[in-house]
């Protein structure tokens, strides 16, 4: 007597869908409901088979990643360690939620160990975006490092031109462009169940497009998680935004930081040379202070070179002077990184003021300038004029020493001229003629 052939039932598959990658349960439901159309019962069971061994395919998918996840401890030195339990019920208990938290929380690093450890990263993937480059590639390495795994396993990053991501990956950084570009081709984020916008507080334009796009696809996406990171900058307005989400409060700084105003003498027509000799001078202060690495905001990668230069020929003892930009090798950039001995004077533009924390800075140099991108109706282009940064900027570059010590924070400006400067930065959106690309 032969074995009759078990009969595989629609509703038993779409069941089994729930406990599927995310990636595959769309495309897995459409082809359930296409095989319920037909008619030839044989036929039907054929197509029901080959579905079943999809779906056993993903579950088993599902299942490595639960069991392949990495053990998670949190370094009890970061604030947001002592917060890690009030964000994980918030996460667990809400689809939208807000951490404001000062430069150097650890909310960054620690935030998508949070969400593995809730289960989250299974599924989906947890995506976590930066708004540069730089800052996507170093993020990884260091939860990478922290979770004891290879790059690209359980951790990857994806940027212009690299890509490092595999199919057992849980954490996925990127820059915010790369996210928005993926939505060209993955209009629902099906790949991903939790999503983290940081810096959002910078309100670039990816940011704000992201923003107003996720807020309309939450609703069709219930089992998406959304976690928004800011600087402690208005997270007032983030939650009103996702009808009044929860906001979670981390401290930042651990140490006290005194700032000091060593104004630039302005009598001279020479105000490169002005700055420079104002930075000899503050660091020179800085150096009788005691040990300690120095970090020096500059407005662009010529400006960088140039200060190198001038201060190797110092030869200052014991001290090692290193460029931090966007342009520079993955090699170059990881120096900063890096543990050594003797003093460090890092120059960097200001991807150091928000988006990465350079270890062991206890001193920092502000001439209170960047090149900020914006506008020209008179001339029709976007240019990148060097301005004068907003109060906000300037605390977040203040916030960057005080993490082993207590720090010094000297700025190249008045008092006077700080509490006159705006207190936040434009959005980029209003520093932008971003009308055209609505409009073509």
């Amino acid at each position: 007597m032969t074995q009759q052939t078990q009969t595989i039932d629609a509703k038993a598959l779409y069941t089994a869908v729930k406990d599927c990658m995310m990636r595959d349960q769309f495309r897995l439901k459409k082809r359930i409901d296409g095989a319920r159309k037909i008619k030839n019962e044989s036929a039907r069971q054929n197509v029901f088979a080959e579905i079943a061994e999809g779906i056993a395919g993903s579950k088993a998918l599902v299942e490595a990643r639960i069991t392949g996840t990495p053990a998670i401890d949190y370094p009890e030195q970061l604030p947001v360690s002592q917060k890690k339990d009030d964000i994980a019920d918030a996460i667990a208990n809400n689809q939208v939620v807000i951490v404001a938290g000062e430069t150097g929380s650890g909310k960054t690093t620690q935030l998508p160990k949070i969400c593995l450890e809730l289960g989250l990263g299974t599924k989906g993937i947890i995506g976590h975006t930066q708004p540069r480059r730089l800052a996507a590639r170093t993020v990884a390495n260091r939860i990478a490092e922290e979770l004891k795994t290879e790059m690209g396993q359980h951790v990857g990053y994806k940027v212009r031109f690299t890509d490092q991501v595999s199919a057992s990956t849980q954490v996925k950084l990127m820059t915010d462009g790369i996210l928005l570009a993926e939505i060209q081709n993955d209009r629902f984020l099906n790949q991903y169940d939790t999503i983290i916008i940081d810096e959002a507080h910078e309100r670039s334009l990816n940011i704000d497009f992201l923003l107003g796009y996720l807020k309309e696809l939450l609703p069709r996406r219930p089992d998406l998680k959304l976690i928004i990171t800011s600087a402690t900058i208005d997270p007032e307005r983030f939650s009103k935004h996702f009808g009044n989400a929860p906001i979670i409060e981390v401290s930042g700084r651990t140490y006290p930081v005194d700032t000091r105003y060593r104004p630039i003498g302005d009598d001279s027509d020479d105000s490169d040379r002005d700055q420079l000799q104002a930075i000899f001078d503050a660091v020179e202060e800085l150096c009788d202070e005691g040990p300690g690495d120095i970090l020096i905001f500059m407005n662009g990668e010529r400006e960088i070179r140039d200060t190198a230069d001038a201060l190797n020929k110092l030869k200052l003892r014991d001290t090692e002077v290193l460029p931090l930009y966007a342009r520079l090798s993955a090699g170059e950039q990881n120096r900063v990184f890096q543990s050594h001995i003797g003093r460090r004077i890092v120059l960097a533009t200001n991807v150091a003021e928000t988006s990465l924390t350079v270890p062991g800075i206890r001193y920092v140099i502000d001439p209170g300038t960047a090149r900020i991108s914006r506008y020209s109706y008179r001339t029709k282009v976007q240019r990148l004029p060097i301005e004068r940064i907003s109060q906000a900027s300037a605390n977040q570059r203040k916030g960057r020493c005080g993490r082993v010590a207590e720090g010094i924070c000297i700025r190249l400006y008045s008092e006077e001229d700080f509490l006159s400067r705006p207190e936040f930065t434009d959005p980029e959106i209003l520093r932008t003629n971003w009308r055209p690309l609505f409009c073509r």
